[in-house]
């Protein structure tokens, strides 16, 4: 393949993501009035699984709990972003909720909610690993916004043997 038709290739794919990712982020956004939506919470429901493994609590019950707080801390901190940054926040959820953007994006097949833990760390991994800048933010953003409210909850911390922050 010449280098110009796979130029060629790789703008119009960009260009049908970003079409898609727009018309899906009217239709079905990623957040709503500064709150994950539906879409929003079971991509980062499943990327707290997948980031969190080994520090979320081993019984089902208990993990669901957890999680369960994990997003509404989630919907805190998104709520704080500042409104360009949630819009484009909105966008993402917007496209990887849906089946043929977290296919092409994430390279995730199975739904996000019935994936296992290793297909979910297979997908971020390649998001990371990408050649492609906006997939490798994109992970980063979901990270950084999971780690971040995680573990800025003081009930986690004893999970990890941290006591908190010292008395001045």
């Amino acid at each position: 393949m010449q280098r110009r038709t796979l130029l060629k290739l790789g703008l119009a794919g960009a260009g049908v993501l970003a079409v898609a990712g727009g018309g899906l982020a009217l239709l079905r956004p990623g957040l709503v009035d500064g709150r994950l939506a539906p879409p929003g919470r079971e991509v980062f429901g499943a990327v707290a699984r997948a980031v969190l493994d080994g520090s979320l609590p081993a019984d089902a019950a208990t993990q669901r709990d957890a999680l369960a707080a994990h997003l509404r801390r989630v919907d805190d901190a998104v709520a704080a972003l500042p409104p360009a940054v949630r819009g484009e926040l909105s966008q993402l959820l917007a496209l990887l909720g849906s089946a043929p953007g977290r296919v092409a994006f994430a390279g995730l097949v199975p739904a996000w909610r019935d994936a296992g833990v290793a297909d979910l760390q297979a997908a971020l991994q390649g998001m990371r690993l990408s050649r492609l800048a906006l997939r490798r933010q994109a992970y980063h953003a979901l990270r950084d916004l999971t780690n971040a409210a995680y573990y800025a909850d003081r009930s986690t911390w004893a999970a990890l043997g941290y006591p908190g922050p010292t008395d001045l």
